[in-house]
């Protein structure tokens, strides 16, 4: 039987301290690229996918994701008042209807794989997907997570979204060895987290998509912690190479690492050119600004 990914996490626990103060109070996955905070494009991403359940892995200040795709009263009144129908729409369609958002708190920081391992209850044994959404990713016409729900229900197995970095850089992330599969895709030999460069594998870094089998549940509960106290779901990945197939999938797309303020200015820039509305204009700005300086 043919399956489909219809349950994706969002592990949003983080403190996003990178971006103090402006995440002091407010969660940094509310922070707007241009008019839409990043955990909408990474929920879009998902929904578009065939998602119809998200499982957020939230911390105790992140509140404002749930009134955020929470129904808000008020404000519709107001705009259905006002005759703001284009808005009414925009505030009223920030979830589709059929598709459940679950909120699950994650008691406290132990890591990617604790946070992941957290989404267990709701998962329970289905396959499922994985979206960070610090990692925005333009997919140029077909968003990550859907190239990768099309590839698992050819294939059935697990998936890791990867893109290849500079090799000074392997050291940021979780980086693949990998053998021969086709095109796109390659099957993933071994896993390290952030491996010296001299040290590392490949440069085919994991960049916050994953689509993976349920028994990485029970690998994740025998993971021991890292010398942080963090259970690192690069660690249950190894190991879950000795059950089944994992597939490497070089995604095609545009990805801006906005948990770092450079990558987070660059998407503003970038989305903000292409944006419906203001795009035109802003172009003409920057290219103002450009020419002044």
């Amino acid at each position: 039987m043919t399956q489909r990914i219809k349950k994706v996490v969002f592990p949003v626990a983080g403190l996003g301290t990178r971006f103090l103060p402006a995440t002091k109070a407010s969660p940094k996955e509310m922070l707007p690229v241009v008019d839409k905070p990043l955990i909408q494009y990474a929920v879009e991403e998902a929904v578009a996918a065939g998602a119809e359940t998200l499982v957020f892995v939230t911390g105790r200040t992140k509140r404002a994701i749930e009134d955020h795709f929470d129904k808000a009263y008020e404000l519709e009144m107001e705009l259905e008042a006002k005759g703001k129908h284009a808005m009414l729409e925009l505030v009223r369609n920030t979830v589709p209807s059929g598709v459940n958002c679950i909120y699950i708190r994650q008691g406290e920081a132990l890591g990617l794989g604790h946070a992941v391992l957290c989404a267990r209850p709701i998962v329970g044994n289905d396959p499922f997907g994985v979206i960070l959404a610090d990692d925005l990713i333009d997919g140029n016409g077909e968003q990550v997570m859907s190239q990768m729900a099309r590839e698992f229900t050819e294939h059935g197995c697990s998936l890791l979204g990867v893109e290849q970095v500079p090799p000074e850089e392997t050291n940021k992330y979780g980086v693949v060895s990998t053998g021969d599969f086709n095109h796109a895709l390659s099957r993933v030999t071994g896993i390290v987290e952030k491996p010296e460069p001299d040290e590392a594998p490949s440069n085919l870094a994991v960049v916050g998509r994953y689509i993976l089998s349920p028994r990485i549940f029970q690998l994740l509960e025998h993971t021991a912690p890292d010398a942080r106290g963090e259970v690192q779901l690069t660690d249950a990945i190894a190991r879950l190479l000795d059950y089944e197939t994992v597939l490497a999938h070089e995604f095609r797309g545009v990805r801006y690492d906005c948990g770092s303020k450079l990558g987070y200015l660059k998407a503003t820039v970038e989305y903000g050119l292409k944006h419906p509305e203001l795009g035109p204009e802003f172009a003409a700005y920057l290219r103002h600004y450009h020419n002044a300086d």
